[in-house]
């Protein structure tokens, strides 16, 4: 009996499906970049845009969306974004228009700006006193397990089948999704109605938006490592692109498990010290692994450790970092949460831009350094947040 007390409830999977769906459509891309760029008869850097405009209108929209459908049934939100997103999916894989692929790239993430954040917000309402942070590390899995199942597949379904087999893929995705969320989802209740300034005017108190610009740290500094790691294991280890492959998928794996760490450690210790440790794990990681640098060039399979420990600690952060987030908003979580992804998305932009700075001005070998003084900063925001609180966070 107690075994079958630990499984998740089968609407949380579903809901852990849906990220995950919406995180592998997006990365999807990448994986075939190439063949789709001449399929559409444009150069490669114009086919990577069809990610920037799905990353940039997803977080543009996702905070109004919060606020725009706050008093929506929460089933029937669900069901007509992911009516959307499927069917913008399906026509992504029968057109050749390159124009008409990014219009359909923009409804798809806006569908996905309408579900992921009150994913969130439903996981958090749905848990069980004490399991808040695990439920939320749950949902965030489904962004880890497309790194680890989804990215590779559909990889593999684009070479083998054409570029646009992809998008089909991403049809299908969502179409399981829905059928899983309409089987399994109860109907939380919607907000109260109330006037849109008294919905937001929280999210202006300084210690949420201090919070916010946490989240953008967290994940920049965490991204910065992410985005360029394939020059800084080839200059330290020699690393090609297939030994690249194992890390990238056993680094997916890691960061599953560290998610589900951090969300315990949530629910266990409170927010703040889950915070504090996987910060400094975090910090630790980057610090042994600048040390390594100075030692190259090494085994990857000796790095291969420290690598897991670094996506352990990466992905153990976001979980007690929301909930930290959620208490900050207090009445305005969910708009909170909406913001919080606009944020992730923010730090993935500026991990790009600051690594590379970074990368072309001190080599690769300082990336780790560089990611552990940001996550050292992103402590100092919370820290701030939790200063300027009317009173200081309790979770349980």
């Amino acid at each position: 009996m107690p075994a079958k007390t630990r499984l998740p409830p089968a609407w949380l999977v579903a809901l852990t499906l849906t990220t995950f769906t919406f995180a592998t459509d997006d990365y999807l891309i990448a994986g075939v970049l190439p063949a789709l760029s001449a399929g559409l008869g444009v150069s490669e850097a114009a086919g990577g845009q069809l990610v920037t405009v799905f990353s940039l209108a997803f977080a543009l929209a996702a905070p109004v969306a919060s606020v725009v459908t706050a008093t929506w049934s929460r089933r029937a939100l669900l069901t007509w974004a992911m009516l959307v997103f499927t069917a913008a999916n399906a026509a992504s894989a029968f057109t050749h228009s390159y124009p008409v692929l990014l219009g359909l790239r923009v409804v798809a993430a806006l569908a996905a700006a309408a579900v992921v954040p009150a994913a969130y917000a439903i996981a958090t309402a749905l848990a069980p006193e004490g399991r808040q942070g695990r439920y939320l590390a749950l949902v965030m899995g489904g962004l880890t397990g497309s790194l680890m199942l989804g990215v590779p597949i559909g990889t593999w379904v684009g070479g083998a089948f054409g570029w646009q087999a992809t998008f089909g893929l991403g049809a299908l995705l969502g179409a399981a999704s829905l059928v899983a969320l309409l089987v399994t989802l109860p109907d939380p209740p919607a907000q109260p109605a109330m006037p849109v300034r008294a919905r937001l005017s929280p999210l202006a108190r300084p210690q949420v938006l201090a919070g916010l610009l946490g989240i953008v740290a967290i994940v920049l500094g965490s991204m910065m490592v992410m985005t360029y790691l394939a020059p800084l294991l080839r200059d330290l280890a020699g690393a090609g692109p297939g030994e690249l492959g194992l890390v990238f998928a056993l680094a997916g794996a890691a960061g599953l498990a560290g998610g589900q760490l951090g969300g315990m450690a949530t629910d266990r210790w409170g927010a703040d010290r889950a915070l504090f440790a996987g910060v400094a794990g975090f910090a630790a990681v980057m610090t042994v692994l600048t040390v390594c640098w100075l030692a190259r060039p090494l085994p990857l399979l000796g790095l291969l450790p420290l690598l897991l420990a670094w996506a352990v600690t990466s992905w153990w952060v976001p979980p007690p970092a929301q909930t930290r987030l959620l208490a900050l908003a207090g009445p305005a979580g969910p708009q909170a949460l909406a913001l919080n992804s606009s944020a992730v998305y923010v730090g993935v932009s500026a991990a790009g831009a600051l690594g590379g700075l970074v990368l072309e001005a001190y080599g690769p070998g300082a990336l780790p350094a560089a990611a552990a003084v940001v996550e050292l900063v992103a402590l100092a925001l919370f820290w701030l947040a939790h200063r300027l609180g009317e009173r200081p966070l309790t979770v349980a």
